[in-house]
């Protein structure tokens, strides 16, 4: 980094900015002394940015010191107007939810010395020049999603009640300083080797929940411990045409743990079989029964769809048994391709079965050797 570049007079202009930022951090310090930013709005931790537009307009219409008589009209005002401030913006919230008021406030010092990057920060709390995006995640979960071929041909939408680890609200509240803590989880000490030589181990230590942070036991703030369950309603959109094996994914809807991004909640697609019609790609497949004058003659059949709509198979020549008929169009959604606003669709195919009789009579083998014998000869 190169240095400082001094003004005339001396380091004037690096006094300014100090003087500059100590207000801001000063008031952060101030209006943050108070309860958690989330109790302030009356929400949860998981509110949506509407929930927390909703919120703030509709307490600041009761708490405005034109309206608050309360002798502290002014400091619950500033209180309300921080709170919305930070987690209207979303990489404050992030700051806040993994930090608390200490991260904004050393995010508010970073940003007026000049960082070069608003996610620099987070080398404060330990990062070693690591960003945002490369915190540690929580494990991804991977649930079954199991539908029909119905389903998967038609699209459906799913409402799916979910249940995870939240970070206790005022988990901000139970931490404590170690100086030993590296991180989340992970902890170093120091042992003398011989006279004049030390080694530093890192090891796993569950206390840590942030570098130089710790979690402080029977905390009253957060009497189930760290986390606790909560129960999200989640909206599962299977498109038409997806396949087994596919995935919807929920990016950090996972469990949520200090000092780490919440991983993605995975639904993969697991279709159940179909009776009668299997899937291969793009294209379905069928097995029809004719019975022996049908696949000589013809036929006229009609079956359902997927989608319940009829599908008419008509053949006026004769049937040979395991003989394909193809139907153009007629298979499985395909996802992707073709122009603008044109649906696409794989094939279905038709496998005939030609189902003979049992057994003759004689007088029947009479009348179908004198009916078909002609016929054997002519084709031979």
């Amino acid at each position: 980094r190169p240095p400082a570049r001094r003004d005339r007079g001396g380091g004037g202009s690096i006094m300014l900015r100090t003087a500059a930022v100590l207000p801001l951090v000063l008031l952060l310090a101030a209006v943050g002394a108070g309860k958690d930013l989330y109790e302030t709005l009356g929400l949860k931790r998981d509110a949506s940015a509407r929930d927390i537009r909703k919120a703030y307009r509709s307490l600041s219409r009761k708490l405005h010191p034109d309206v608050n008589d309360a002798p502290d009209a002014n400091e619950q005002f500033a209180a309300l107007a921080h709170a919305y401030e930070v987690l209207s913006d979303e990489e404050k919230r992030q700051i806040y939810d993994r930090h608390g008021e200490e991260g904004l406030e050393r995010q508010a010092q970073r940003s007026q010395q000049g960082s070069g990057s608003p996610f620099d920060f987070f080398d404060l709390f330990g990062g070693g020049g690591r960003r945002a995006r490369d915190d540690p995640r929580t494990p991804d979960v991977e649930v079954p999603l199991r539908v029909t071929l119905k389903q998967l041909y038609m699209g459906d939408t799913l409402e799916v009640d979910y249940t995870r680890e939240v970070l206790c609200i005022d988990h901000s509240k139970c931490s404590k300083s170690c100086p030993e803590c590296q991180g989340p989880g992970i902890s170093v000490r120091t042992q003398q080797l011989a006279p004049g030589f030390v080694q530093q181990v890192q090891q796993r230590d569950e206390r840590c929940v942030a570098r130089g942070k710790c979690w402080k036991k029977n905390c009253k703030d957060c009497p189930n411990g760290v986390t606790e369950p909560e129960s999200i309603d989640l909206t599962v959109d299977v498109a038409p045409g997806m396949q087994t094996g596919e995935s919807i994914v929920f990016e950090q809807v996972a469990d949520e743990a200090p000092g780490h991004i919440p991983g993605s909640l995975v639904f993969r697609i697991v279709c159940a079989e179909h009776p009668w019609m299997r899937r291969d790609g793009a294209d379905l497949h069928i097995t029809l029964e004719i019975n022996l004058v049908d696949a000589l003659v013809g036929f006229r059949r009609t079956f359902q769809h997927l989608d319940d709509s009829p599908v008419e198979v008509v053949k006026d020549t004769v049937t040979h048994p395991g003989e394909v008929m193809p139907l153009r169009g007629k298979g499985m959604p395909i996802r992707e391709g073709g122009r603008r606003g044109e649906a696409r669709f794989g094939d279905l195919y038709i496998t005939f079965r030609v189902v003979f009789p049992e057994s003759l009579t004689g007088p029947e083998k009479e009348k179908a050797e004198a009916l078909l014998r002609p016929l054997v000869r002519h084709t031979a």
